[in-house]
């Protein structure tokens, strides 16, 4: 079993920026694509961007290519979302999630194995 820990939403200006983390427990996380997923007020989850187990591939939604950055610290059991040029339509609750032995595209497609609890991130204009 594992558990996903996010940290690091808030309150930002349209064109600040945010990173969220995300600590995982366990001693397979290499094992693991993660990513991450947001829901806005009324709207379905919907991917953002993932990362395969070693962090040599990533894939993004197009809604965020060139602002967003994943990354992951396979020593610190972390994954990273570096949140830059936000904008408002960027408000939603963001969601860590992992998946064994799959691509950051497989993770893109699938229902996740694990999921997070949730940070809130809010841009105003």
């Amino acid at each position: 079993q594992v558990q996903l820990v996010e940290s690091g939403g808030g309150l930002v200006q349209a064109g600040g920026s945010l990173r969220l983390s995300c600590a995982a427990s366990g001693r397979t996380f290499s094992s693991y694509a993660m990513g991450w997923f947001r829901q806005a007020p009324g709207k379905e989850r919907d991917f953002v961007a993932a990362i395969s187990g070693s962090g040599g591939s990533t894939y993004y939604a197009d809604s965020v290519k060139g602002r967003f950055t994943i990354s992951r610290d396979n020593a610190k059991n972390t994954v990273y979302l570096q949140m830059n040029s936000l904008k408002p339509e960027d408000t939603a609750v963001y969601y860590c999630a992992g998946t064994v032995r799959s691509s950051a595209y497989q993770l893109s497609q699938r229902q996740p194995d694990y999921w997070g609890q949730g940070t809130q991130v809010a841009v105003s204009s």
